[in-house]
């Protein structure tokens, strides 16, 4: 018996405790719950930092569609053939697709993308060949965007760094080295 009574006092303690703290908790938490589901600009979806699209189940259907935001730099690891740099010669068809996908998140977004190419090569031949092949698969990419939708003035440079910036985590004769890079800034 002494013990339930020491039990109940340390509960009715806590209880007391919680309710004085919890208060202004709870009236937090429900602003926060109400600014959780609000979306900026009134009238819009909006995009988790994981890319799920969200909106509120009791909110308004009407809302616009989500809109990811376009990452500042995208990388394509796309394995050309051997001296290749022609899309077609791309041998793995799933980075086609995350491009696919990036040039729809781009056409998507109500802000102007300024957007620059960035080729890389793996280190076989020289480093002039590297970067003449490495502009030629920057080109391929540029010329692929467009052809899906992207105005060719938003690309606004295309360079090569050839066999320059290797990726360390990778031989340096390995195709993983062979890849476009893409960076993004919002035009203003």
């Amino acid at each position: 018996m002494r013990k339930f009574k020491q039990s109940s006092r340390a509960a009715a303690a806590a209880a007391s405790l919680a309710l004085v703290l919890g208060a202004p908790l709870a009236a937090n938490a429900a602003d926060m719950m109400d600014h959780f589901w609000s979306a900026k600009p009134t009238g819009t979806a909006w995009v988790t930092g994981y890319g799920e699209c969200w909106q509120s189940t009791q909110g308004p259907n009407d809302l616009e569609p989500c809109v990811k935001p376009v990452p500042a730099e995208f990388v394509v690891r796309l394995n050309f053939e051997f001296d290749k740099y022609r899309i077609e010669n791309v041998v793995n068809d799933n980075e086609l697709a995350r491009l696919d996908d990036y040039i729809a998140d781009v056409n998507a977004t109500q802000s102007r993308e300024q957007l620059t190419l960035v080729g890389h090569t793996d280190a076989k031949g020289s480093e002039a060949y590297n970067d003449t092949l490495g502009l030629n698969r920057a080109n391929a990419v540029r010329d692929y965007m467009v052809s899906k939708g992207i105005p060719a003035s938003d690309i606004v440079s295309v360079e090569s760094r050839g066999e320059r910036d290797m990726l360390p985590e990778f031989d340096v004769y390995s195709v993983k080295q062979r890849r476009v890079t893409i960076r993004s800034e919002v035009e203003g």
